[in-house]
């Protein structure tokens, strides 16, 4: 890929980029520039007829100004004459693994006074799975929502790791944007493009944030450039190339729009998430249609059902089509409904469009199907995930040692909690092997596998696995395998 970088008489700097293996090229003018190399704030206008009013003791603030939600709402509400909801912001973070997610959505928890000052609240308290905090990673996605200036904002944190990616795209259509988290030493990972290329092909708005800003060895500079690079690399439009960039601190609980001027909270992040990101696409008078994206169980509740409203109005006690495809449907009723009000679910009369939500009362229900209106509803287009890359071979245990630790040791144990973790892991497939008594299992990775494996282990099974093995694939009766595109840096 070739760059040139071209000064303009007016001082101001745009860049032209070239791929000699792509027809297309960008000629780009970015803030992210000016800033770069002129040492100027990250905005280009004023803002002085913002309809904004700040509250801050930090004049950086101010400055927050994102071109990119408003070129992109205006292009998409032409396209389809919808209405946006101004009132709620639905984001995701998304990160490689150990670039601070977590922690960050700690800091902004406890900012947004979803704590009592005096109440004691553990590290990392999304991390809520017992092998999350003993191994100190993010391995399900889950939901949470705070309360900035009269803005409800539901939070989606995501895995950071590569295995687990099924999660990450799975949650994608609940959002309109994403804080993509870069750690402020290594800059972008595998992981980071692949969380980075499904946010672009959904069209969200994208807020970079430079976290761990505080460290040493941190180069910005450096950071922000290959992250320009690499939304380049992925075809990224003009508008999604002009990101905001925040640098913060989220052990700290800080963030500016300069490395080296940190306000002495999230303002700045707050501001550039109702700024940047759009508010929620929505059809308020139309069928009603919700997504489900995700499934929990209650032991009094049942079966949860999480997803987005698209259209309509959701009500308690309401009956609902419940859809695969438009030939597949069945009747249910709602008997209980939800919405998330800080770190609780809140039980609520009625959930208009573009909030996110909970209903319980429909027993069957799974992950990708719609819940419509009764009469006129239609289904939403399915969840899509990566398919799996690895496979490893389940049996029960036909050793001399059976039934010495676990209590579920037979065939038809192993095979029902297989294929029930496939109502809620999209990304994992479960067959029949050469025996009554083997499954094959695939995932995404050796980790993901291994989690499953450990999760059954202390539920009191009792089984035994084979080793891992590469799922290779004949497209055009050539031989494929799996990759993945990593980086060399040797700066």
């Amino acid at each position: 890929m070739e760059m040139a970088l071209v000064f303009h008489s007016s001082f101001t700097p745009s860049i032209s980029v070239t791929n000699p293996n792509s027809k297309r090229s960008f000629s780009h003018s970015s803030p992210l520039l000016r800033n770069q190399f002129f040492g100027r704030t990250l905005s280009s206008t004023s803002i002085t007829n913002s309809p904004f009013n700040f509250r801050s003791r930090n004049s950086d603030r101010s400055s927050v100004v994102c071109s990119v939600s408003g070129a992109t709402e205006t292009a998409t509400e032409r396209r389809s004459q919808l209405m946006r909801r101004r009132d709620i912001r639905n984001i995701a973070i998304v990160a490689h693994v150990d670039h601070g997610k977590t922690t960050l959505v700690d800091a902004m928890l406890k900012q947004a006074k979803v704590f009592r000052d005096n109440q004691v609240v553990q590290e990392r308290i999304m991390d809520s799975n017992d092998l999350e905090r003993e191994r100190g990673i993010t391995i399900l996605s889950k939901n949470t929502s705070i309360s900035y200036k009269d803005m409800k904002i539901n939070i989606i944190d995501t895995p950071g790791h590569s295995d687990f990616g099924g999660e990450v795209e799975r949650v994608l259509n609940m959002v309109e944007g994403v804080l993509l988290v870069v750690d402020s030493v290594e800059g972008p990972m595998p992981q980071t493009r692949f969380v980075l290329k499904k946010a672009l092909e959904f069209g969200h708005a994208v807020v970079v944030v430079v976290n761990k800003i505080d460290r040493p060895s941190a180069r910005p500079d450096f950071v922000i450039n290959s992250t320009f690079e690499l939304f380049i690399e992925l075809n990224a439009s003009d508008e999604q190339c002009d990101f905001q960039v925040i640098y913060a601190s989220g052990i700290k609980g800080q963030a500016g729009l300069s490395p080296d001027n940190l306000a002495e909270d999230l303002g700045p992040l707050f501001e550039s998430i109702i700024r940047c990101i759009p508010g929620p696409h929505i059809d308020k008078d139309g069928a009603l249609q919700m997504l489900v994206t995700n499934i929990e169980y209650d032991e009094h509740k049942g079966r949860i059902a999480i997803g987005r409203l698209h259209a309509g109005v959701l009500r308690r006690g309401m009956d609902v089509r419940v859809c695969t495809t438009e030939e597949t449907c069945r009747f249910a009723r709602v008997s209980e409904l939800f919405v998330y009000d800080k770190f609780i679910r809140v039980a609520a009369e009625a959930v208009e469009a573009g909030d996110i939500c909970a209903v319980c009362g429909i027993d069957d229900i799974q992950i990708g199907e719609t819940i419509a209106d009764k009469i006129t509803g239609k289904p939403l287009p399915a969840i899509r995930v990566e398919e799996p890359t690895v496979k490893m071979a389940f049996s029960i245990n036909t050793s001399p040692f059976v039934g010495r630790e676990g209590k579920y040791v037979t065939s038809r144990n192993l095979r029902d909690r297989l294929y029930r973790e496939l109502e809620r892991n999209l990304a994992m497939r479960v067959e029949e092997g050469e025996t009554a008594d083997t499954f094959i299992v695939s995932g995404r990775g050796t980790l993901h596998i291994t989690i499953l494996i450990e999760n059954m282990r202390r539920e009191g099974y009792e089984f035994m696995v084979g080793p891992p093995k590469v799922i290779n694939k004949k497209v055009d009766d050539k031989l494929l395998e799996p990759y993945e595109v990593g980086r060399n840096d040797s700066t």
